[in-house]
This record gives C-alpha cells, structure tokens and sequence, in this order.
C-alpha cells in the first residue's frame, strides 16, 4: 500500500506563487512514476506534470510549461509541486498521484488519471484576478 498526503494549498491573489508537497509513505519505491493531477469544478481531471522517482527530465502540460516545476527529495519520500505566475485558470483540487508506469506513459501527453492507482486527497488553489 502507498499512502500520499498533499499539503500547500490554499488562495492567492493572480501572479502569485504556491508550493505543494506530497509526502508519501508504504511501498513506495516501485511505484515509479509520481504524478500531480488539477480537477476544476465540471471538468475532467488532467495531469499537470510528473516525475520518475529515477529521475529524468519532467513532463508538463502546455498550459504550466514555464511557470510550474515539479521536484522530489527521494529520502524524504517527497514530491513538490513549485507553482509561479498563478493564474485563475490554475483554480482547481490539485492531486498528488503514484504508480508503476513505463517511462514512455510517465511522460505522455495522453496520461490518463486511470493509470494511477493511488492518490492523495487533494489540496484546493484558488486564484482570485
């Protein structure tokens, strides 16, 4: 079992800045691939950026390239997810997710939450304009 638990969350002003943390715990070193999802009210959840806990360069969305960067402090058992530039297109429930995937599906553009079969329980941001 993998527990995930994120925290960070919370409301701030356009142009603003949030660091999520999702710190997990259990058998987590063959779950490979750490994953933060966003889910908006009335719509899907969509994966925002993901880690190989081996390393390797990260996967963004387009809509974060450039203003979102995901870390891990692998003897902490931590993912961070480092947010700039907020914008209230970025309000959503952010979610941390964990599993083993192939490097390839990490990294898609097509990852789909139904890969992922643990999950934290999410952490609100809120961007007011």
């Amino acid at each position: 079992q993998v527990q995930l638990v994120e925290s960070g969350g919370g409301s701030v002003q356009a142009g603003g800045s949030l660091r999520l943390s999702c710190a997990a715990s259990g058998y987590t070193y063959s779950r490979n691939c750490m994953a933060w999802f966003r889910q908006a009210p009335g719509k899907e959840r969509e994966g925002v950026a993901t880690i190989l806990r081996s390393g390797g360069s990260p996967y963004y969305t387009d809509s974060v390239k450039g203003r979102f960067a995901i870390s891990q402090d692998n003897a902490k058992n931590t993912v961070y997810l480092q947010m700039n530039s907020l914008k209230p297109e970025d309000t959503a429930m952010y979610y941390c997710a964990a599993d083993s995937l192939r490097s390839y599906d990490c990294y898609s553009d097509s990852m789909s939450p139904t890969w992922f079969g643990y999950w934290g329980q999410g952490t609100q941001v809120t961007v007011s304009s």
